[in-house]
């Protein structure tokens, strides 16, 4: 079976999040899953003001031809996974254009200030309304909500790392991924795979 071929080159993808919900170690697993698969990838990551908590952004940009500086221009992402969606929102407004596909989990993460009631959490609604008018697809996926459902809130990483590949959106597949989730989740590999088994099927529904 003839493998599937990038929509363009380089692809441009972007995985946000605030700090803590795993935005890195999802950015890894897909990277490695293309550079086994043959592909030229640049990853490119900024932190907010602090790690835990604060923004975190990966830029991952993907090539069959040559490496590409790690950022991703203004108005230039293909793909965002949004694992928050105030952060995805902030993304969309920055790097969206009009073909850009959104994967979002719409589980907020409140600041310390929203705790405290120093700030106010935009409506949950109008902010997912928002992505999708920004969006030229988007696809919401409750991984949170899913998660917690399979006994922990950290099974969220594993269901969007296959929600994003049962998309269709990258040149990867079961096969590909599979060996990377088996060596970073080595421990609890089975109910990760589960996990991982679920993101596909949610974003198929």
């Amino acid at each position: 079976m003839t493998k599937k071929q990038l929509v363009k080159d380089p692809l441009n993808l972007i995985i946000t999040g605030v700090g803590g919900q795993g935005n890195v170690m999802i950015s890894l697993i897909i990277g490695n899953a293309f550079v086994r698969e043959g592909y030229f990838v640049t990853l490119g990551e900024t932190y907010g003001a602090s790690q835990r908590g604060g923004p975190v952004m990966s830029h991952m940009r993907i090539s069959k031809e040559t490496q590409y500086s790690p950022f991703i221009p203004d108005g230039c992402a293909d793909i965002i996974l949004g694992m928050e969606p105030v952060e995805t929102l902030r993304m969309l407004g920055r790097y969206g254009n009009p073909n850009v596909i959104t994967i979002i989990n719409p589980r907020p993460i409140y600041s310390i200030d929203v705790i405290g009631g120093q700030a106010e959490y935009p409506d949950l609604h109008k902010l997912v309304e928002s992505v999708k008018e920004l969006s030229a697809k988007t696809w919401i996926i409750n991984a949170t909500e899913e998660a917690q459902k399979m006994g922990s809130h950290m099974f969220a990483n594993a269901i969007l790392i296959g929600a994003l590949v049962g998309s269709g959106v990258l040149p990867l597949d079961k096969k590909s991924v599979e060996p990377v989730l088996r060596e970073v989740f080595s421990k609890e590999i089975e109910v990760n795979l589960e996990a991982f088994n679920n993101g596909i099927k949610l974003v198929k529904r």
